[in-house]
């Protein structure tokens, strides 16, 4: 990565007052689930969005992109829902978000610069939320980073600039992840009330590593698709007469099922309540060692996000069958879908096999390389300079 605060220098003429990063995420298992009051079981990435910011003294926002090579003024006035668009959004949202919480903001001098990859469902939008959050905190003396419930409520005006500035629809998962995770560790959080607990993950000691295939297919999650499934979900609790798809009890999913009318309410209803169950058997089986198990229900996931949810795509289907045919445990698309990015368990000695059979799987069928990479549990947003 560049030097960040050295491009900061250089595009608004003076040294920021500080750097700070977020990590892009991966979801172990639990997808689709937040928005539906359920379970969800990220890990923070290594790969993180990096912010060098000064506090301004007006209530002008001037943001600097690395990646776009682009600056943009946004006067903080003119921030609200669906202004201003593309990826400044993402930044001025979360000031707006703040302001609306009552927080004493003000404008800021923004440079970003990242290693999440952009569009591979793995959260580059909610790392740079985080990022310049967690700036806006420090800068202005917020206090948002000192405990988890601190951290919580900066994930929650994260998620609203995402949902009612930039317009996506998405849940919580994705900031909790960002601003609460920690090293080693998968974070199960309880979308419903916001409840943690963290997870010992360590797979190298387990001789087994986590690759991601980043399939460079297209993921956009503002073009309609995640709302309609977020909608869809919520007229089935109504006509099920529960607040959320949590309530429903997997012991009675089949009667559930039947006073559904709507077949497509059917399929996203058994793929949400069977999610969060796979969930909670996934934690008692990374608690147990259990790896078989988890790969399993990585597996299992797959097929339920493919038929009953309807979010994948031919490339995720392809990485997935690829790295298993390889010898991975199991595999499973990660992220909202409709492109993005896949994530296979797999014993350290057949790691190189699965990674050189998805790619071959790709050759074959004429389309562009994919992204593999080994990734580990890493820290959460902090200040790093």
């Amino acid at each position: 990565m560049t030097s960040v605060a050295g491009t900061h220098r250089d595009v608004f003429g003076s040294a920021p007052e500080g750097v700070w990063s977020a990590p892009g995420r991966v979801n172990l298992i639990g997808e689709h689930t937040d928005y539906n009051g359920g379970l969800a079981l990220p890990i923070a990435l290594p790969q993180r969005t990096t912010a060098a910011c000064s506090a301004r003294t007006d209530d002008l926002l001037r943001l600097h992109s690395v990646q776009a090579g682009e600056t943009v003024e946004v006067p903080l006035g003119d921030v609200g829902p669906g202004s201003p668009e593309g990826w400044t959004a993402y930044v001025a949202g979360v000031l707006w978000a703040l302001r609306e919480d009552g927080l004493p903001v003000r404008g800021l001098d923004v440079t970003v610069d990242s290693e999440v990859p952009v569009g591979a469902g793995l959260s580059s939008s909610a790392a740079l939320e985080c990022a310049v959050g967690a700036a806006a905190s420090d800068l202005f003396g917020l206090g948002l980073l000192g405990d988890d419930p601190a951290r919580a409520r900066l994930a929650e005006a994260c998620v609203r600039a995402e949902n009612d500035v930039a317009g996506a629809a998405t849940g919580g998962m994705d900031q909790s992840a960002a601003l609460l995770c920690r090293e080693g560790e998968a974070l199960l959080l309880d979308c419903r009330d916001g409840a943690t607990e963290h997870i010992p993950f360590d797979l190298s000691a387990a001789g087994h590593v986590l690759l991601v295939t980043d399939t460079r297919a297209a993921h956009e999650l503002t073009d309609g698709q995640y709302e309609q499934r977020r909608r869809a979900c919520e007229r089935a609790a109504s006509a099920l007469g529960v607040g959320t798809l949590r309530e429903v009890d997997p012991d009675g999913l089949d009667a559930a099922l039947a006073r559904l009318e709507d077949d497509e309410l059917r399929r996203r209803t058994r793929h949400v309540v069977t999610e969060i169950a796979r969930v909670e058997q996934a934690v008692a089986a990374l608690r147990g060692g259990e790896l078989d198990e988890v790969g399993r229900l990585f597996r299992a996931s797959h097929v339920s996000l493919r038929d009953d949810y309807e979010v994948s795509c031919a490339e995720l289907d392809v990485s997935v069958e690829a790295a298993v045919g390889a010898g991975a445990l199991g595999a499973r698309m990660t992220g909202g879908g409709f492109g993005g990015s896949s994530i296979a368990l797999v014993p350290e000695g057949s790691a190189e096999a699965a990674e050189r059979a998805v790619r071959e799987a790709f050759a074959e069928r004429g389309w562009s390389a994919p992204s593999c990479f080994a990734v580990t549990a890493g820290p959460p947003a902090r200040r790093d300079a």
